[in-house]
């Protein structure tokens, strides 16, 4: 696999960075100078031409190699042609570990019959199932699933709660589910199944088509069901290793935390209110962030995290009425809203964090700290400082006491994270008041059309593209529409000032 990646690091010119986001005037990294990036920080990479790079990875990784394998070889015949017999033989072990790749993907009789071979895997401390996918004739990759809580029924209670747990969420199913063992109620999970497929078959994601739960008795499904298993064997073997790791890395990072809030509480005169040794509860955090569009369409985006793991049903978005383009004051309008609500007994709002991560520096800090003080709420308050690569630098206190996250890679991983998620949901929340604000007005520039036409044709349309996309016919048969003001729209378009496609 090393090799592999070797290969596509040398064939394929991909982004190195996790970075998702670029500010305008951004210098591009070493690689791009060398050519080992296409430049996509300053808009230098070719969309349509990346993207096939991507499919065509993806077809290596997944077995279907053919153009892979032939591109490989033109630059092995070119090489030794050249006498760079170096480069011809290390293209030579490249067509190698793609033909490996592919025996070990083994083909099977399934065909064009895509298939999952589930398979319980139990260590002292953890159960998993694992999911073996095999697409287009090929087992293409394993994916481990933790399950949570007991299962009285032993591993045939844990592939039925899996089942009903992991299927419902696919757009896609595949033909067939097999087991190593009968469950019970399989008749029943086949016709669960079967609604599912109806589900996506009617939202276009894929044909209606059954889903087969299978116990294979002999043959290449037999054979193939074998390898997964003596896989499993392997895998069970590292799970109580990998709890192990886990355990101690959950540990470590509650450390941390404990450590912030007991220096967070201690300076604004509060005792700390930490977890037990004993007690599995992990912290949790609110993370909040401000974003708006040059001053306006201000927005608050809060995150929960318990420990590592986001609370996405515990996200909360927050559009500001009483402190546009005002960080601080947006901050305080957010904090007020969020404990306010609380205070009602809101559900959504009612569990308080153990601890606030806030973007922003010591302003932001003291301005979330004026209304925690002013509703007698004792929660600690940090702020997550950017440097000027706007990666997380520090975590700073409320005296303005900084602990610099270079020095503390597991609180640097923990606090960008978290720091990251909050910003794409603060920022894809205002891109979407922004959209909307930009259609209502656009819509309403048209004659004839203000908020009643507006919300009716957006109602009978759908977007903006299907209004600009409409017939007279169809803009005269949509209520309240008269055949002016129709013309108006029809007008307002051909124009070229319907500019929003969306």
């Amino acid at each position: 696999m090393k090799r592999m990646l070797s290969m596509i690091d040398e064939m394929y010119v991909f982004k190195k960075c996790r970075q998702q986001e670029f500010r305008k005037g951004v210098r591009p990294c070493l690689n791009y100078f060398i050519g080992k990036c296409p430049g996509i920080c300053v808009g230098e990479a070719d969309h349509d031409s990346y993207m096939e790079d991507v499919e065509e990875v993806t077809e290596i990784l997944s077995g279907r190699d053919r153009a892979a394998m032939a591109k490989v070889r033109a630059k092995m015949e070119q090489a030794s042609e050249e006498m760079r017999y170096e480069d011809a033989a290390r293209y030579r072990d490249y067509m190698n570990s793609m033909k490996s790749l592919g025996e070990t993907q083994r083909a099977t009789v399934i065909r064009d019959r895509d298939a999952d071979i589930l398979v319980p895997v139990t260590g002292s401390r953890t159960t998993v199932v694992a999911q073996y996918k095999v697409r287009d004739g090929r087992m293409t990759g394993r994916e481990i699933t933790y399950l949570m809580g007991e299962h009285a029924g032993g591993e045939k209670d844990v592939i039925s709660s899996f089942i009903k747990q992991h299927y419902p969420e696919l757009s896609v199913l595949p033909r067939e589910i097999l087991l190593p063992f009968h469950i019970e109620d399989e008749e029943l999970l086949e016709g669960f199944l079967e609604s599912i497929n109806a589900g996506n078959a009617e939202g276009g994601s894929d044909v209606m088509h059954k889903t087969r739960i299978a116990v294979p008795e002999r043959g290449e499904k037999k054979a193939l069901l074998r390898l997964a298993l003596d896989d499993s064997v392997k895998l069970a073997g590292t799970l109580d290793e990998k709890a192990d790791r886990e355990a101690e890395r959950r540990e470590a990072l509650k450390k941390e935390i404990a450590g912030l809030i007991e220096y967070a509480s201690r300076i604004s005169g509060n005792a700390p209110i930490l977890i037990a040794e004993d007690d599995d509860r992990e912290y949790r955090v609110e993370a909040y962030d401000i974003s708006n569009f040059n001053g306006l369409d201000t927005v608050g985006g809060m995150v929960v995290y318990e420990g590592r793991k986001p609370v996405k049903n515990d996200y909360r978005k927050f559009k500001v009425k009483t402190a546009e383009g005002d960080d601080y004051g947006s901050l305080r309008e957010v904090m007020y809203r969020r404990l306010k609500r609380a205070r009602k007994g809101d559900e959504g709002f009612s569990t308080y964090p153990d601890i606030m991560f806030i973007d922003g520096g010591l302003g932001q800090v003291h301005a979330v700290k004026e209304v925690l003080d002013a509703f007698r709420i004792a929660i600690p308050v940090v702020g997550l400082a950017k440097d000027d690569s706007h990666r997380t630098r520090a975590v700073v206190f409320e005296d303005g006491h900084e602990i610099d996250l270079r020095d503390n890679r597991l609180l640097f991983s923990y606090c960008g994270m978290i720091q990251e998620e909050v910003h794409r949901f603060a920022i894809t929340y205002m891109s979407g008041v922004k959209g909307k604000k930009m259609i209502k007005s656009a819509l309403e520039d048209i004659p004839g059309i203000g908020p009643k036409r507006r919300a009716e044709l957006l109602q009978r349309f759908g977007s903006m593209k299907a209004i600009k996309e409409a017939t007279y016919e169809e803009l005269t048969e949509t209520g309240g529409l008269t055949p002016k003001v129709a013309e108006n729209v029809l007008e307002f378009f051909a124009a070229g000032d319907g500019i929003l496609d969306k």
